[in-house]
């Protein structure tokens, strides 16, 4: 979405926009598609707390739209500022704009539109004290959000996507992430590009599996970097990943029902294997 399609207007100068039709907003809609997200290298955050958090966390910001209603707003104001200052696009909308934009009939009244940020796998390089999730095609969207969002509360540092995954800049994952996907380095990896970094990475993989797996809570987890690496919702992990793990972990369980949901047992596991790093006061 540069901003020369759009004609001559100077940048930055606040454009109003109360028709479906315009194409800037043709434009911001596309981005429901993964399609779309993929060649523009954008996807969409919507409220205003999740927009402030991305540019004070140094996301390049396309464009800012927000409601008519909140353009008085002082923190709605500070935003469309910095938005000016780096060259994006401010554009007042109508209520009816931003609830086609959002595909809410109540949508948030102020929508952020972001490029995306990918981590290297090659570029991480794992500390004492680190640890990271890797996700084994992980398939449903809120999920995957959660995770991002729980792997953020428990201090990890970052999620590791292992063969063909959701997306996690699509509306319905930035939604679940709850603004954590502005803060938690995500990494995209086939499985044999995965397994030659964990070679030479110097970590302990942990994957939860149901054969052969001793209980999660009797693992060693602080000698080394932990990378829990978990299995898709459906089949879980396949043979090639389990066989390279370090570790194979199982929650115990009681009751009838014969499994956990992905985002439960990850968030159970994260807990666990930063135990010994996390304290009440951590944030003080």
């Amino acid at each position: 979405m540069s901003h020369e399609q759009h004609g001559t207007r100077r940048v930055g100068q606040v454009k109003e926009v109360t028709s479906l039709a315009n194409p800037i907003i043709k434009d911001i809609k596309a981005l429901a598609n993964k399609k779309d997200r993929d060649e523009t290298r954008s996807f969409m955050a919507e409220g205003l707390k999740l927009v402030i958090d991305a540019l004070e966390l140094g996301f390049e910001i396309k464009a800012l739209v927000y409601a008519k209603n909140v353009k008085d707003k002082p923190q709605v104001v500070q935003c469309a500022t910095k938005t000016v200052a780096r060259g994006g696009l401010v554009l007042e909308v109508s209520e009816k704009v931003l609830s086609s934009i959002t595909r809410r009939d109540n949508p948030q009244m102020v929508v952020g539109i972001f490029t995306q940020r990918w981590t290297n796998l090659r570029d991480l390089r794992p500390q004492t004290g680190e640890t990271y999730v890797a996700l084994d095609r992980v398939r449903d969207p809120g999920n995957l959000g959660t995770i991002i969002r729980t792997a953020d509360a428990a201090g990890a540092s970052g999620v590791i996507l292992v063969g063909e995954s959701t997306d996690p800049f699509s509306m319905e994952t930035v939604r679940a992430t709850m603004g954590s996907v502005f803060a938690v380095p995500l990494v995209k990896a086939s499985p044999s590009d995965f397994l030659a970094w964990k070679k030479t990475a110097g970590v302990q993989v942990v994957a939860t599996h149901l054969a052969g797996a001793v209980d999660y809570r009797t693992i060693e987890y602080k000698k080394k970097p932990v990378v829990l690496l978990m299995g898709n919702e459906q089949s879980g992990l396949p043979e090639e990943l389990a066989r390279e793990a370090d570790a194979l972990a199982r929650i115990p369980q009681a009751g009838r029902a014969d499994s956990l949901n992905l985002a439960i047992a990850t968030g159970i596991m994260l807990f666990e294997a930063r135990r010994h790093l996390l304290t009440l006061d951590a944030r003080a």
